[in-house]
């Protein structure tokens, strides 16, 4: 599946649904079986990697995907918990990770957001201990681990979370007056990029 072609990360479209379906029941379970086990792994497929609940997403705008020669690479997907936002989904396809992939899908989400969102919240399970690697790497900081109700540790949530730098927002700058007695003008607004 590697692909000669650099990925593209766009919003995902109601007719990439199956396919990120199909994305879901290909990595999910070999990826989660061996840390959480087959029973919880198989769980979070069913729960969260069908047509309803990926095509609701989608329809929401809150999907971005990850594309090489066609084929999908990698799934982003966020939501709300009560007033914050989180990235409940990212995946890159087992030959895809390592070359910046990850990061690009977070800041396909992040671009998503309102302009007065000033923190993204990530979750994985405390057994993903890779996952918790990458996202400290990525700047999310340790929050809080919510045990699981089951009892099982692996099972637990690791809540991260990261300050975002401000959106473009229009701040005005005053311009020099050239003469004595001339009022200040206003200038062009200055930008500030996300980075």
């Amino acid at each position: 599946m590697v692909s000669s072609a650099a990925p593209v990360v766009r919003d995902a479209r109601n007719d990439d649904v199956v396919a990120i379906c199909r994305f879901g029941e290909a990595h999910i379970r070999p990826h989660y079986a061996p840390l959480i086990g087959a029973a919880a792994a198989d769980e979070q497929v069913r729960r969260w990697w069908n047509d309803t609940h990926i095509g609701a997403a989608v329809a929401e705008s809150l999907v971005v995907i990850a594309e090489a020669d066609g084929q999908l690479v990698g799934v982003g997907q966020r939501g709300r918990r009560g007033a914050d936002h989180v990235v409940y989904k990212l995946y890159v396809h087992p030959q895809h990770r390592s070359r910046g992939l990850g990061p690009q899908l977070i800041d396909a989400l992040a671009r998503q957001l309102p302009a007065n969102v000033d923190r993204l919240y990530i979750e994985h399970f405390v057994a993903n201990e890779r996952a918790g690697t990458f996202y400290e790497r990525e700047g999310f900081t340790g929050q809080r681990i919510e045990p699981s109700s089951t009892g099982n540790p692996a099972l637990g949530v690791v809540w991260r979370a990261r300050h975002l730098a401000p959106s473009a927002q229009a701040s005005w700058e005053l311009t020099a007056c050239p003469r004595a007695g001339d009022a200040p003008s206003r200038a062009s607004p200055a930008r500030s990029m996300k980075t």
